[in-house]
């Protein structure tokens, strides 16, 4: 089934959509103006979150004044079958696109439990219940990441038969989630694709990673840590970009196929945040501040920080026709204007009286 699958999707389950590349992924599904593209999708959104400290309802909160009739908020764990089945029941969901996941690789080092509970049975539960309805099911997309694949030399790539070498408890967790997913669509014969992406940034992703930490400290003249010497090589593919290949896949797509996702923008982290600085000091310069250049500090590598990543994504390119609209220059400058526009949004996710409120709302989870 491809083609018109979009047109034929009438309930699509996304979990984890209060998070960045799921929150960007509604956006694109329901707000195509924002981006110039016009997606196939005229069907309801369910949009199941537990709101970890990274899950943000704030994100789509236009949205779901905007589209009532198309756009639901379930706040719900992945790891509680009961309320997955809920979910599934209450709003006939005939397909999925699995984005939740704890995604730290610094917290997962801290607190692996967390990664294996959310990472591997949250998959599982959703693969089981997909089984139980599979009458109705028309796609079940996995989102996974390239660290399931170790450290790469100076030379070479990712590709989709390259073997799994995951070196953190992240990696580790999401490794045996593909791993599920793949073996439940050679035993159940589950309607399954599943893609392996490069590092994102762009809009709504939280301070905690590496480009919109370095962009928030930079603006308020704190250090901008850098671990180890600053040469650790990642492929950035902007959040959109990513959103529209997800979306193709899961149109174009063949049923138990591997597709990776990258921006073909390889870069040193030093390199990233000299960049961030340099465009900061034209934008927003600060004589307080001074050279923002100054403000970095290398600090004592992580356990395990894999040395290079680098994706070779002709698959998609070759077969699904799909490329990167944005070069890492472009993508830097719209989301640094992002953040600059949206100091509100930085703020409120940043505050206590923020997390309090969501605690009052939702619970603490």
């Amino acid at each position: 089934m491809s083609g018109d699958t979009g047109t034929l999707m009438k309930n699509l389950l996304i979990t984890g959509g209060c998070g960045f590349i799921g929150t960007n992924f509604i956006r694109y599904l329901l707000s195509p103006g924002e981006s110039g593209d016009k997606p196939a999708f005229t069907g309801r959104i369910v949009n199941v979150d537990k709101l970890t400290y990274a899950g943000n309802p704030d994100n789509l909160s236009d949205i779901e004044a905007r589209h009532p009739d198309r756009y639901r908020f379930v706040h719900a764990d992945i790891c509680d079958v009961s309320a997955l089945e809920k979910a599934f029941d209450d709003f006939a969901i005939d397909a999925v696109c699995h984005f939740a996941a704890e995604s730290h690789v610094d917290r997962s080092i801290v607190a692996p439990d967390a990664f294996v509970q959310t990472n591997l049975l949250g998959t599982f539960n959703l693969l089981e219940l997909a089984r139980k309805y599979q009458k109705r099911i028309k796609w079940f997309h996995h989102i996974s990441t390239d660290e399931v694949f170790g450290s790469l030399g100076e030379q070479g790539f990712f590709t989709e038969t390259t073997p799994y070498d995951p070196s953190s408890p992240y990696s580790a967790s999401k490794a045996g989630s593909d791993h599920l997913v793949r073996a439940y669509r050679r035993t159940y014969d589950l309607p399954m694709t599943l893609s392996n992406c490069s590092n994102n940034y762009g809009p709504y992703q939280f301070p905690e990673k590496l480009i919109p930490l370095m962009i928030l400290n930079a603006l308020s003249g704190e250090p901008l840590p850098v671990y180890g010497d600053g040469k650790n090589v990642r492929d950035w593919l902007y959040v959109e970009d990513h959103c529209r290949a997800i979306w193709r896949i899961m149109t174009a797509g063949k049923f138990g196929e591997t597709y990776n996702v990258g921006g073909r923008c390889e870069m040193q982290n030093i390199d990233v945040v000299e960049k961030m600085c340099d465009i900061l000091e034209r934008r927003v310069p600060d004589k307080k501040i001074g050279s923002r250049r100054k403000l970095i500090s290398f600090v004592k590598d992580r356990p395990g920080h894999d040395r290079r990543y680098a994706i070779d994504c002709t698959k998609i390119e070759r077969e699904l026709n799909w490329r990167p609209q944005e070069s890492f220059d472009t993508g830097l400058e719209k989301t640094i204007d992002w953040y600059l526009r949206n100091s509100d949004w930085v703020k409120r996710v940043q505050s206590g009286q923020y997390r309090q409120w969501m605690a009052q709302q939702y619970g603490e989870r």
